[in-house]
């Protein structure tokens, strides 16, 4: 995906890397028993390890080991058999120990893979450097006084996945594909939830520029971006920046900013540290992480079908167009959803009803896809009606919108109704009968070589039956009749 920042110089191109922080999904901390649920009243969920008291020791959790293991094996990435966790030492007053603990040179994951889905069907494969766990810190609430900051340690100690990429992406938009694409895999996989309103998927993002085939810039790190479109704004916004100070004959410095979400803008926080302003060394209360390889085989022999091996079988099976595909498979349970509509129906027409008229009443609705007044059962029985021709196209979706309503099944509203197609010949022809000796002058035109006219036709056919005529037999029965 082209996209070039003009300057007054010339073109110049955008280098970025993502660093997404997703909280592994399990009941409790990476080194503690405390529960991990959101929501809950500030510094209820904290044990003592967590509040750094003194001589308290972590426990690695096995449940968060296994998770990091399917995630790595999810982004066809290489599983460590050996990982060590190391102590990143830094002072905050929500990070009670005085560090972090965390991995560096010998993570649980290595190199792997992500496939971006582009607009037009384009595909572009994105490097994945690594990924290891680590804990959270703690929460600073800055608004709750005038003159203090109140420490709600509640995310303290809570597992994470910090998944770096190669700096590959080169767009806003190739950006938020990758981490439309992260969070769909990490979703399918049960390993996050992705909701980055609530804090469980952040990124911090790298940017620099340089003219196109040029070395890399000095890039900034802007962290903790909680949405999206927040990321691909930070990045616009990040590259001009940098542009501008270029073409002005400055220097980028490499730094950590903040996102102002309000003003669509990054400021400066820091300068940017290195490895060694960490002071990174092995955490002597916690042994090296040695895997199993019959444990790792056992997990991998449970991965679930993944948005890229889905997407190709409702390509090759369903026969669906890379970009129907693409929808239906970025988000597991909608996937879900369709399958059961399309089972032992047609499964193009069940995409157009699933994509069309059912998305289009979710959303209007705003309704979660739990929330849909019409199972996919049900949905998949008013596709049934179509294909039998016991219902037009056109009486379905009257039926659709009744069945939104009452949530009633399609079959019994057709009955209730008396919406049943009508494909007994006599009726129909007996309508055209009628059309045609009140309209001589349309039947002489079509008949002198306006053969447009047959829409015409149809549609004062369509209107005499009440829409229940079946289409095919009323096109059928004008073209003989008008014929002469």
């Amino acid at each position: 995906m082209s996209y070039r920042i003009k300057g007054n110089t010339g073109e110049w191109e955008v280098v970025i890397g993502l660093e997404v922080h997703a909280q592994v999904i399990s009941k409790s901390k990476l080194f503690s028993g405390a529960a991990t649920a959101f929501g809950a009243d500030p510094n209820h969920h904290v044990s003592l390890v967590d509040a750094a008291m003194p001589g308290m020791l972590p426990v690695l959790n096995k449940e968060v080991v296994e998770q990091g293991i399917r995630t790595g094996l999810g982004l066809r990435a290489k599983i460590n058999m050996k990982s060590v966790f190391e102590r990143k030492n830094y002072f905050y007053a929500d990070l009670p120990q005085g560090y972090q603990i965390s991995q560096f040179l010998e993570p649980i994951v290595g190199e792997g893979t992500i496939t971006l889905d582009l607009e037009g069907g384009d595909v572009r494969e994105v490097g994945v450097e690594r990924m290891h766990l680590e804990q959270d810190a703690g929460k600073s609430v800055h608004d709750q006084h005038p003159t203090q900051s109140y420490i709600d340690l509640n995310r303290s100690g809570v597992a994470l996945m910090e998944i770096v990429s190669k700096p590959d992406l080169r767009s806003p938009e190739e950006a938020g594909a990758y981490l439309r694409k992260l969070r769909s895999i990490l979703r399918y996989l049960g390993t996050c939830d992705g909701n980055m309103d609530e804090g469980s998927m952040r990124a911090d993002v790298n940017v620099s520029v340089r003219k196109p085939g040029d070395e890399f810039g000095t890039r900034t790190e802007t962290k903790n971006v909680n949405s999206i479109r927040y990321v691909q704004q930070a990045i616009e916004h990040e590259a001009k920046r940098q542009v501008k100070i270029l073409e002005e004959g400055g220097q980028i410095v490499q730094e950590t900013r903040l996102f102002d979400a309000s003003k669509g803008t990054t400021r400066s926080m820091r300068s940017k540290e290195e490895a060694h302003d960490y002071r990174y060394f092995p955490d002597p209360d916690l042994l090296p992480l040695v895997l199993d390889p019959a444990w790792v085989e056992e997990i991998k022999a449970t991965i679930p079908e993944l948005p890229d091996e889905k997407k190709d079988r409702f390509i090759n099976d369903f026969g669906l167009s890379a970009y129907d595909a693409g929808i239906l498979v970025a988000d597991r349970e909608k996937a879900m959803f369709y399958e059961e509509v399309a089972e032992g129906r047609d499964p193009k027409l069940a995409a157009n009803w699933v994509m069309g008229d059912f998305f289009g009443a979710l959303n209007k609705s705003g309704l979660a896809l739990d929330q849909s007044p019409v199972s996919a059962k049900q949905l998949g029985g008013l596709i049934g009606l179509i294909k039998d021709n016991t219902i037009s196209g056109r009486i379905a979706k009257e039926v659709f919108e009744v069945m939104w309503e009452t949530s009633k099944d399609a079959d019994t509203i057709v009955e209730e109704k008396g919406l049943k197609q009508i494909t007994d010949t006599g009726p129909i022809e007996a309508a055209i009968d009628e059309i045609m000796a009140a309209n001589p002058d349309q039947v002489e035109a079509f008949r002198g070589g306006n053969e447009k006219l047959i829409g015409w036709f149809v549609g004062q056919t369509m209107k005499a039956t009440g829409g229940k005529a079946n289409p095919g037999m009323v096109n059928q029965l004008l073209k003989k009749k008008l014929a002469g």
